[in-house]
């Protein structure tokens, strides 16, 4: 390792928004501790990868990260490995890399000064906290990527056990932050200058506020009434706990975004049962009506997978009905894969890899005609976006829309616009990702 007075570190992430927001965190507690942070493996002396164990090649990813960058422990680097793979695998990870230091689970990363400290002595270190925790990592030292949007964990963990997901054993148990600490952290942030507030959680609207102060829908009115905050998110949010109450929050109050991200995973009641999801199809569509029903076009957004054991052809074709019935702004999909640890370990995946590519394409193909079908309504609208960057080769600029959907547009000739601003967009064109536009004149 380098002297204390240079200690420097490289972080990798893998996986989600949690995942990235983690990150912020870790970075900011090493920075606290002295440590600096390099923009390559090579500049570092610590080398941390914060990882992902949902999907199998992301797993994969970081093994082979380690394997690549073996030959580096011969410089006096030192390796570790965070998040849902080091809980997950544990003390294994030794074994299949000897040259990592630290192996921390995402619920044991307030302790990572103590561990710091470990490894800098030469010693071999573990943070793995089971499902008991009542912890949640807070710090003051949180190191924001976005100068503009800031993430904020307000639960953590999942009590959910649903058949596929290896969050429960990796993230514990859910365990949420007092309305009060979060309110505190959102003013702090607007007092920096961040304009948008995205709430995170494995399942963020099962909130249970510890004081007893807040519901999730009282909490998100909260938020977006904090001076000088003009957008607020959630994601991601679980069915089950998903009540009438927010999306009466949305419409009532504009700066809450209107998109709602709510995985369905299967238009089928048999295989939703079989996942362990916790409602039944006619529950779900009951939840898509109040949302249908709202004074305000909220988009809807969801997760499914295709191809989990048992999933008959009429079954994927209730999916397929499904998205009609709903009609998604946009969808994340995936074929089934198994993960260690879970219940659809014990069900035969009789499935063929390529019945469920077959499956995944069927799908992806319905889900891009209904997008393009639902982005035509945006034709001839005026959309407020927040303007995320400049794509110099095509001489647009990036927004994006409370919608959560991608707005590239133009602006008036010699027009500079700022990473952060808001501006009035009249939608041009439309394509099943994304939409074209033109900045209003005076439209700031």
């Amino acid at each position: 390792m380098q002297g204390s007075s240079d200690k420097t570190f490289y972080l990798e992430t893998f996986g989600c928004q949690m995942n990235v927001h983690d990150s912020e965190k870790v970075i900011g507690t090493l920075l606290q501790q002295g440590y600096r942070q390099v923009p390559s493996v090579e500049e570092a002396g610590l080398i941390l990868y914060n990882t992902c164990s949902i999907r199998d090649k992301a797993e994969q990813k970081v093994f082979h990260r380690l394997a690549d960058y073996r030959k580096l422990q011969e410089q006096g680097k030192k390796f570790g490995v965070l998040g849902c793979v080091a809980q997950q695998e544990g003390e294994r990870i030794f074994e299949r890399a000897p040259h990592v230091s630290i192996v921390c689970g995402s619920a044991s990363y307030r302790n990572l000064p103590e561990m710091l400290v470990q490894i800098e002595a030469g010693n071999r270190t573990t943070g793995l906290d089971d499902r008991q925790t009542d912890h949640c990592f807070e710090t003051e030292y949180t190191a924001r990527t976005n100068p503009h949007r800031g993430y904020i964990t307000i639960i953590e963990g999942c009590d959910k056990f649903c058949a596929y997901c290896v969050v429960p054993f990796t993230r514990g148990k859910e365990r949420s932050r007092t309305s009060a600490s979060v309110l505190a952290e959102v003013r702090q942030l607007a007092e920096l200058g961040y304009t948008e507030i995205q709430l995170l959680g494995q399942n963020v609207n099962s909130y249970r506020d510890p004081d007893g102060k807040k519901s999730f829908a009282e909490l998100l009115k909260a938020v977006a009434e904090v001076n000088g905050i003009e957008r607020v998110r959630f994601t991601t949010s679980h069915p089950r706990d998903f009540g009438r109450d927010i999306v009466q929050a949305i419409d009532g109050t504009p700066a809450l975004c209107d998109h709602v991200h709510l995985p369905v995973q299967s238009g089928s009641t048999r295989v939703l049962d079989a996942m362990q999801r916790l409602y039944t199809r006619d529950e779900y569509l009951e939840r898509i009506s109040w949302i249908h029903s709202a004074k305000r076009d909220i988009s809807i957004t969801t997760d499914l997978i295709v191809g989990f054991p048992g999933e008959t052809e009429r079954e994927f074709e209730e999916t397929l009905s499904l998205l009609d019935a709903v009609g998604y702004d946009s969808a994340f999909t995936f074929k089934y894969s198994p993960r260690p640890n879970t219940p659809a370990l014990r069900l035969e995946d009789a499935i063929p890899d390529s019945e469920k590519a077959q499956r995944l394409a069927v799908l992806n193909e319905r889900q891009k005609q209904i997008q393009t079908r639902r982005n035509q309504r945006h034709l001839g609208q005026t959309i407020r976006v927040m303007v995320e960057g400049k794509n110099p080769t095509r001489g647009q600029w990036i927004g994006r829309t409370s919608q959560i959907k991608v707005l590239n547009f133009t602006a008036p000739e010699r027009v500079e616009l700022k990473t952060g601003s808001y501006a009035d967009v009249k939608v041009t064109a439309i394509f099943p990702n994304s939409l074209v536009g033109e900045m209003i004149a005076g439209g700031l």
